[in-house]
């Protein structure tokens, strides 16, 4: 029988909030590799903060608070890329894309906590499938799981080029996934002509699901990566979603697609690009509408139910929740003092 919860009093809409979480931890792709030059500096914004991007000259790629650890200068309004350092505009100190103060060019003495370690925050970064991922965590904890390996992009020789596509959504993560699961909504939403059988499967930070017994199957790994799979007839497409959480309540949804190369002209290369079409809401003789026409007009404008009033015909909401909570944690700033040269 489906998860049902147990509720006493239906919460009035002025009793609920939008997305009552913080941001949760996980790796997430900032942005496309191409999309940052050498010796470039750029402010994005993420993890409901601004950060500094910048890529050195052997082509490592930093991410880094906005505020010199010296005086507080803007890292990313007038600094520059130095060799492999960032250097604020202030009195040049350099950084480079792990934190170290690498060079003071006025000073004598380095401050002893700057020879001992990092002052600069900085995330960790790795560069994956042509994208430029980072680890965040609210406590500054280090990776705790490796990059998904997927393996239609482990081998882009025999696959069409990777389709990139992004929208952003008002709303949190933790609601748009749980769309996955909600197996009603895609016929009484999306048009479907079938409420389609699905399953799902928790495993540490994994999750898995299967939705018309082998038509959409996903896996997460953490919050920030999933890797989907459209399947019919024996020809597969692939959707490799990576949000990424820009606020609280904001949502920037990345979805990259790729199918195998089939030649032009047969039907499993008609039938992919039929898959391709249909997973964005675009395929033709269809009556099924696409996230962009239905989903975001709900994420844009519902309130979170912490106690949902469900039935035996929804999906394991529960479940997805219960598996998504562990990426949350406090987000208390640790107490600081002002550090002086030794």
């Amino acid at each position: 029988m489906a998860d049902t919860a147990v509720v006493e009093r239906i919460q009035r809409g002025s009793e609920l909030e939008r997305c009552p979480f913080p941001i949760p931890y996980g790796w997430f792709v900032i942005d496309l590799s191409e999309n940052l030059e050498v010796g470039e500096i750029r402010n994005v914004q993420a993890f409901d903060q601004e950060w500094v991007m910048f890529r050195g000259e052997d082509g490592t790629v930093g991410i880094t608070d906005p505020y010199c650890p010296h005086l507080g200068a803007h890292l990313g309004k007038g600094g520059t890329v130095e060799g492999n350092n960032i250097r604020c505009p202030f009195h040049h100190w350099e950084y480079d894309a792990q934190g170290w103060c690498k060079k003071i060019p006025y000073g004598k003495v380095m401050p002893g906590i700057a020879r001992r370690k990092p002052v600069l925050r900085v995330l960790p970064v790795e560069e994956k499938y042509g994208m430029i991922w980072c680890w965040y965590h609210p406590q500054e904890l280090g990776p705790m799981f490796d990059l998904p390996v997927v393996e239609e992009l482990e081998n882009p020789d025999d696959h069409v080029p990777v389709r990139h596509g992004e929208w952003t959504m008002h709303t949190c993560m933790q609601e748009i996934g749980e769309n996955g699961v909600d197996f009603a909504h895609l016929k009484f939403l999306h048009g479907s002509p079938i409420i389609p059988p699905g399953t799902c499967k928790l495993d540490g930070h994994h999750f898995e699901f299967d939705i018309g017994e082998g038509y959409i199957c996903g896996k997460y790994y953490g919050p920030g990566a999933q890797v989907v799979r459209h399947t019919k007839d024996g020809v597969s497409m692939l959707m490799f979603s990576t949000p990424l959480p820009i606020g609280r309540e904001e949502t920037l949804s990345r979805m990259h697609f790729t199918f195998r190369n089939y030649a032009e002209g047969t039907a499993e290369r008609t039938l992919a690009e039929h898959l391709y079409q249909h997973s964005i809401g675009e395929a033709d003789g269809e009556d099924s509408a696409g996230f962009e026409s239905v989903d975001m007009i709900v994420w844009d404008n519902k309130k979170y139910r912490p106690q949902p009033l469900l039935c035996d015909g929804d999906g394991p909401i529960l479940k997805w929740r219960q598996w998504y909570s562990q990426f949350y944690v406090d987000d208390q700033p640790a107490s600081v003092n002002a550090v002086a040269a030794e």
